[in-house]
């Protein structure tokens, strides 16, 4: 498993989990919501592009699978009693792990896209539906809004990803060189939108309702 998508599984897995003990679901389900907020974004990608899921591909038991990446993870968090931690904790561990997962699954799809030939739009799109897709499943699952509906530039931060890893390859720039600009780019604005507020204009906002 490559470096950024191994930190956007952790990141993602932790996220969920915090949700989930937010909800206050039982093992099963937070194993549920952990799981799918880890992968969700990667399977929509690898079905997108015509692949198996790289879940299904591989040794199962191998110390970089999927499976095993978010089973480590989960018993971390258990080992280290997460769910105990204050709600203003919880919610900025949540902010930090959520963001670092969204850029990191935004780098992973948009080389996925890149090797597969895809164009300048394909690439961006492929970025943001494996950027988004394991929280889509999560906040769904758990019967809140997607964050991608009206959080501070969260789609948005995982286009924009997309676009500049796109143009830094076809301008010819090593992967090595754009992969960390852009991934502490897209955390850098990510964390700037958390912290002063910064989102898209709501359509009808400031209407009499």
């Amino acid at each position: 498993m490559p470096i950024v998508a191994l930190i956007g599984t952790v990141a993602f897995a932790v996220a969920g989990y915090l949700v989930a003990v937010r909800k206050r679901l039982d093992l099963l389900g937070v194993l549920l919501v952990t799981g799918l907020t880890a992968v969700g974004g990667g399977v929509l990608r690898d079905v997108l592009l015509g692949q198996v899921p790289r879940l299904f591909r591989g040794p199962a038991l191998a110390p970089t699978a999927p499976a095993v990446v978010i089973l480590a993870t989960l018993a971390v968090a258990l080992a280290t009693r997460l769910h105990r931690l204050t709600d203003r904790r919880a919610r900025a561990l949540y902010l930090a792990a959520d963001s670092m997962g969204l850029v990191a699954f935004a780098t992973a799809g948009a080389h996925a896209a890149i090797d597969a030939g895809l164009n300048g739009v394909g690439v961006p799109l492929l970025a943001f539906v494996t950027a988004v897709g394991g929280g889509l499943v999560r906040d769904v699952l758990v019967n809140e809004v997607p964050a991608l509906l009206h959080e501070d530039l969260y789609g948005t931060v995982a286009l924009l990803v997309g676009v500049a890893l796109f143009v830094l390859h076809a301008a010819g720039v090593p992967s090595q060189v754009a992969d960390p600009a852009v991934f502490l780019a897209g955390l850098g604005l990510r964390g700037f939108a958390v912290v002063t507020g910064l989102r898209l204009p709501r359509v009808g906002e400031g209407r009499e309702p």
